[in-house]
């Protein structure tokens, strides 16, 4: 599966321009140690893995980070109380990539493209609604 060039945070989906790699700072006020990119005709950002330039997903603007969190809140609680379970049959280090198979397959996308760090907007909602039945 050839992933598109909107996954890199090297070119912004809203605007089509390029972005630019700045300190984390420029974002967030303060460092932590890290790079972004930044549309600055947009404002849509993504950061990057500590240590990289490496895009932690694509680039977006203020409501699809906010749709992201929720996704991440709901999702992660899944895969946290699997491997917090020290019997559990997903075990503790692989509770987080089974759970994103689970994903996988609940979303009907590709394992290489299902990380919420990829999705849109809709994705991210979805992901809220298939997780709900399961939060405590």
């Amino acid at each position: 599966v050839q992933i598109p060039i909107v996954f890199t945070g090297k070119i912004c989906a809203y605007c089509g321009e390029e972005t630019e790699l700045v300190e984390d700072e420029d974002i967030y006020g303060t460092s932590y140690g890290g790079k972004c990119y930044v549309c600055w005709p947009c404002g849509a950002w993504v950061g990057c893995h500590k240590g990289t330039e490496k895009a932690l997903g694509r680039v977006a603007n203020k409501e699809l980070r906010t749709a992201k969190m929720k996704a991440h809140d709901a999702f992660d609680q899944l895969w946290k109380r699997k491997r917090a379970n020290a019997t559990s049959v997903y075990g503790r280090k692989n509770a987080r990539s089974l759970a994103y198979k689970w994903l996988s397959k609940q979303m009907g996308t590709a394992p290489i493209l299902t990380h919420i760090g990829m999705f849109n907007l809709d994705q991210c909602k979805k992901v809220v609604e298939i997780c709900k039945p399961y939060l405590i």
